[in-house]
């Protein structure tokens, strides 16, 4: 009877007994496709020849230098991720089989009861279990991601602590084309006396690691701000965070904070390394003067930070966002949209409109964070 092998695999058969290797080389002969196999008598030699292209192991249980379910537990430490193990054992006892199973091979038969059929079915059958298998594992992996990174994003990206109604407040998140969380961050917060203070940051990088540091750097932003630090000392407090937190020294964070006084008719605002807000007061369209007005966090351990003065009058609107914004690419031929391109859109727009700008942008090559804060005047 033919053997049902379509495709012709690559196998390694760990086998001490020349009698029963043979009988297995015998046996596969007859597939459609016979598979290339590579022998090996004992463990030692099974660890040498496991390379990659090895996409099926059969292992018996009885080796020179293992025995039982050793033998088996070795191959699988040992084995590429995507190769199939399939036990062959002398053995009639159906525990020794299920305990081979449930410790990690994908399927086992008794040496006296193989044709070749059975044979070729079984190491056929092997192999799509382990697919199975692995396509299980990354999809359990991938809904795993998939809820820290809610669970992350949640974090970064709080609801604002805002009393007043004066102030109109929206926010926008996209991820970058990679898709890959990073730690931009926002967040905004009213203070007893009426100041609204608002944050927006970027920590360099993508992933969970970024993530989770850009929420340790909001957390403390808002605690730091409620119980009352927001100048200096915030910034410098944020530095030591960061630095003590980080997983590599080259990691940095920009951030641009304002504090809009009670009145809403000015703020005092610390360009940390980032790109500068956008403004419309009474119709004009500019960026904030003056900035940066200090270097990133987690660079220099003797930074200091100018404050910029900023009269916002009766009527205006401010944004505040990461570099995502301006760094997507724009136009044919593609290029940076950058801070002037930026304005030029909102003059075009004739007023902030988030949803209607982060169309016009184009492909995020990062993530994008935006804050809009309008004073509302009727």
């Amino acid at each position: 009877m033919t053997a049902n092998l379509s495709e012709t695999l690559t196998l390694l058969l760990v086998e001490d007994d020349d009698g029963d290797a043979l009988l297995v080389e015998e046996l596969l002969k007859h597939a459609m496709a016979p598979p290339t196999i590579f022998r090996a008598r004992s463990l030692r030699e099974a660890r040498a020849k496991l390379t990659p292209q090895i996409q099926c192991v059969l292992v018996d249980l009885s080796l020179p230098d293992a025995s039982r379910l050793e033998a088996l537990e070795e191959v699988l430490a040992v084995a590429p991720p995507h190769t199939a193990v399939l036990v062959l054992t002398g053995l009639r006892d159906v525990h020794v089989g299920v305990s081979a199973v449930q410790s990690g091979a994908q399927d086992y038969l008794v040496k006296g009861d193989v044709d070749a059929r059975l044979l070729a079915r079984s190491i056929r059958y092997a192999m799509e279990r382990k697919r199975a298998d692995l396509a299980q594992l990354k999809l359990v992996q991938a809904e795993l991601v998939a809820k820290e990174n809610t669970r992350l994003e949640g974090a970064l990206l709080p609801d604002p602590l805002l009393r007043t109604a004066a102030i109109e407040h929206l926010t926008r998140y996209l991820p970058g084309s990679g898709g890959t969380l990073a730690g931009d961050f926002f967040d905004t917060v009213q203070t007893p006396d009426g100041a609204v203070h608002v944050v927006v940051g970027d920590v360099c990088g993508h992933g969970p690691d970024e993530a989770a540091l850009g929420v340790a750097l909001r957390i403390a932003w808002r605690t730091l701000v409620l119980a009352g630090q927001t100048g200096d000392t915030l910034l410098r407090t944020l530095d030591m965070l960061l630095r003590a937190e980080r997983k590599a020294p080259e990691i940095f964070t920009t951030l641009c904070m304002a504090t809009i006084a009670p009145d809403l008719s000015s703020a005092s605002m610390r360009v940390v390394g980032h790109p500068p807000p956008v403004l419309v007061r009474d119709g004009a369209v500019e960026v904030v003067q003056g900035t940066p007005s200090g270097p990133p966090l987690g660079i220099f351990p003797d930074a200091a930070w100018s404050v910029l003065d900023v009269p916002l009058g009766g009527e205006w609107s401010m944004m505040l966002y990461t570099d995502g914004l301006i760094e997507a690419a724009v136009g044919e031929p593609s290029h940076l949209l950058g801070v002037d391109g930026l304005v030029e859109l909102v003059r075009e727009h004739g007023a902030i409109d988030l949803d209607r700008l982060i169309t016009h942008v184009g492909t995020l090559s990062d993530d994008l964070a935006v804050v809009m804060l309008r004073r509302r005047t009727e």
